[in-house]
């Protein structure tokens, strides 16, 4: 409301008095009487013939004059051109300049490249207010870390749910369901921002619900029981379960506690990919799932709306027809979705972004620690910040429950889930797994490049670690009797066996080691830097222990470097067609 909607009263806040000129796009001072005006006065000329009215005193209302205060001398005119004195109570302060429609596509498009539903909601943040209205936030009970924090690495616990609201999602989903974690993504992005892995958690996982206290609608708190071996699913909806206790869940599981969540249902797919334009997709055969309804020929399709929310839930076509194929069909989705909002189609396009801000806040329920646009803009802005290209997609490792005969539920691999969930923890991202073992695989390498001793010099005791019996014997004899080195020797059986063969050599016989890696064709990796023994003669010589992998004297050990042509092999970083 305006100074002039209050009436003339002598508390009118200085502030209103400054209105916005539609033509120029500055804030322009109006100090006028209380003459009906509209809403965004338009800049007011003088005509030539009339007379400049006399300056009022700043402290004065409009439209009514003030007797002077006896012994005070009436303020100064204040002339043409000369800066005017700061307002009372906003001393120093001048009202901002409106920034550039130009200036501000630039500012969102850090969120707009963040992880799917944070850039549609972190998007376009400068009508502020309303986007604050589309947002829905429930409390996170506790169960969070308090919200993600700008110099750590943050956890976002997205979840998708199967809860048929909004028009057109009567047919889809369970009939009559509460809401349950249908989809769920706990997305970790690294604490330098240079790499993320988004977990996948399968619906149909067997795990433990703990207790969750949880937040009444009348804003007491009641404590869900906790229930054993029920799908992880179930830790949305059933009960009156909410989010933090699906955060709980996850937390038990993996270790991780997550800095917030956000849910989605149905339409958060529909109206994100129809705001973009659609997301291209690629199938490896045709595709006709009469329960999702999705029907794509073989090939290559751009899809939104109902057909974007029919192909995410679509697994009776895909793979093996159950969750987990699914699953890499979502993942599949969400990379897609990513380099389409990374486009420049979309960065550039301030009507996309607008749609797009307005799509992820209306179909986003957040945690109280995210429920407003500038925190979500704060969000996208770190997230912005992350190359799609080190976002590993992966999915908890598990196997079929065992105690099922007919097979419908999944356990965790106990040999491989908690490495996993260690990564995560301990902020390893699998994109930097990579280029450790890249550069570990080098430094392998590294150790058969030099000069090489004569075979004359190399001195080596022979042990059995695990090959077929006889075959240390049998090394012997082809070491000195074909490639002349006539200074080795059997030392029989290795204290315990061995699944690969090994040379153990003293830095000082790095060059004997080189020689004899040559001869029996020993990969960097079966060289292993160490000491030395004492042989028969008491000399210094290396250990060479025969493990499982050998297979006669004279066979090489070295791995095929690349597969052999015509074998199927592919990338995470490369598209992929369903199949």
């Amino acid at each position: 409301m305006d100074a002039q909607g209050r009436g003339r009263a002598d508390d009118i806040d200085p502030a209103d008095q400054w209105v916005l000129n539609p033509n120029t796009g500055e804030y322009e001072l109006r100090l006028g009487s209380s003459a009906p005006q509209s809403g965004v006065p338009s800049p007011r000329k003088p005509r030539p013939s009339e007379a400049a009215p006399p300056a009022r005193s700043r402290s004065e209302a409009p439209g009514r004059s003030r007797p002077e205060t006896a012994g005070r001398a009436a303020p100064p005119r204040r002339r043409r051109g000369a800066p005017e004195e700061p307002l009372p109570g906003r001393r120093g302060r001048r009202p901002a300049k409106k920034a550039a429609k130009g200036r501000k596509v630039l500012l969102w498009t850090g969120g707009a490249m963040a992880f799917v539903l944070v850039a549609g909601a972190g998007a376009a943040y400068f009508y502020i207010e309303h986007l604050n209205d589309n947002i829905a936030s429930v409390s996170d009970d506790g169960a969070s870390t308090g919200g993600f924090s700008k110099d750590k690495a943050i956890n976002i616990l997205l979840i998708g749910t199967d809860k048929r609201t909004g028009k057109g999602n009567g047919s889809y989903g369970d009939a009559g369901s509460v809401g349950h974690a249908d989809t769920t993504i706990l997305l970790h992005v690294s604490k330098d921002r240079s790499n993320a892995t988004a977990l996948s958690i399968p619906r149909d996982l067997i795990v433990d619900v703990p207790d969750c206290p949880t937040t009444q609608e009348d804003g007491t708190q009641k404590i869900i029981p906790g229930t054993q071996q029920v799908r992880f699913n179930t830790s949305l909806g059933q009960d009156g379960r909410t989010p933090s206790c699906t955060m709980r869940t996850v937390t038990e599981l993996t270790g991780v506690k997550p800095d917030n969540f956000m849910v989605a249902d149905f339409n958060a797919v529909k109206t994100l990919t129809s705001a973009v334009g659609g997301v291209e997709v690629c199938v490896g055969k045709d595709l006709d799932d009469p329960d999702s309804h999705l029907k794509l020929s073989k090939g290559t399709h751009t899809i939104e709306g109902e057909q974007a929310l029919a192909f995410v839930r679509t697994r009776h076509a895909v793979g093996f027809g159950g969750d987990l194929s699914r699953i890499g069909l979502q993942q599949q989705f969400l990379s897609a979705l990513m380099r389409k909002l990374k486009s420049n189609d979309t960065l550039t396009s301030p009507s996309k972004m607008l749609d797009l801000a307005e799509a992820g806040t209306k179909a986003l329920t957040v945690d109280s620690q995210l429920d407003s646009i500038g925190k979500l803009k704060d969000l996208g802005l770190e997230l912005g910040k992350l190359n799609t290209e080190n976002l590993t997609f992966t999915t908890t490792p598990v196997i079929d429950n065992p105690t099922e005969k007919v097979k419908a539920t999944v356990v965790l691999n106990d040999s491989t889930a908690p490495q996993v969930f260690d990564m995560i923890k301990n902020d390893v991202s699998f994109t930097a797994v990579k280029e450790r073992k890249k550069k570990e695989a080098a430094a392998v390498a590294a150790r058969l490049k030099g000069t090489k001793a004569p075979a004359s010099e190399v001195r080596v005791r022979i042990l059995n670690g695990g090959a077929v019996a006889g075959s240390a014997q049998e090394t012997l004899s082809w070491l000195q009797n074909e490639e002349g080195v006539t200074k080795s020797e059997n030392a029989g059986n290795a204290p315990a066996p061995l699944a690969k063969t090994t040379l153990e050599y003293a830095p000082d016989q790095a060059d004997q080691a080189r020689r004899l890696a040559d001869l029996m064709g020993l990969s960097g990796s079966a060289m292993k830097p160490g000491e030395s023994v004492t042989n028969d003669q008491g000399l210094p010589a290396m250990t060479l222990t025969l493990g499982k992998d050998f297979e006669g004297a004279g066979v090489s050990l070295t791995a095929p470097a690349k597969a052999p042509e015509g074998v199927q092999k592919s990338t995470a970083d490369k598209v992929e067609c369903a199949k």
